[in-house]
């Protein structure tokens, strides 16, 4: 029975994010919470994370980021359209921790997705670690603003 409603949630979150089509190509949402192509919902904005290469960062080497973000009933949310901010926090994270980096975004192209929210990330070492994508519409009233958190493992 648990199994069965964890399918049911998993489809109901692929959903809301428009990405049943690409179901098969990028899998249902990983059960582990530090894999590739997780998937967070915040109200009726959701997002995915992916990190090249292969979604395996590296402490001290350069990692592609991004975020495919998505609005209920799927229309995807460029970068263009939303005043977002990521932050980068080392776990375990205790309240009032300052974010160890605050990348810039920047509009990418990825997956077919065009104009979407990336950055590049230098994880410093090897560890647990938790990124903070918060958004809110350039023009109101277009989504509710959005804070949608990614725990990363980086190995060494």
């Amino acid at each position: 029975m648990q199994k069965l409603r964890l399918v049911v949630r998993n489809a109901s979150l692929l959903a809301l994010l428009g990405l049943s089509m690409a179901a098969g190509r990028i899998g249902l949402p990983p059960l582990d919470p530090a894999s590739a192509h997780q998937v967070q919902v915040s109200g009726e904005v959701g997002g995915t994370i992916h990190i090249e290469p292969r979604d395996n960062p590296r402490a001290g080497v350069a990692s592609q980021v991004w975020f495919a973000l998505a609005r209920r009933g799927g229309q995807t949310i460029p970068l263009s359209a939303c005043t977002c901010q990521l932050e980068v926090y080392a776990r375990p994270r205790r309240q009032g921790d300052a974010p160890i980096l605050s990348p810039t975004l920047q509009a990418v192209s990825a997956e077919g997705r065009q104009g979407i929210p990336g950055a590049t990330v230098t994880f410093p070492r090897a560890g647990a670690y938790e990124l903070v994508l918060r958004g809110r519409p350039v023009t109101s009233g277009t989504f509710t603003p959005f804070e949608l958190r990614f725990p990363v493992t980086v190995a060494r």
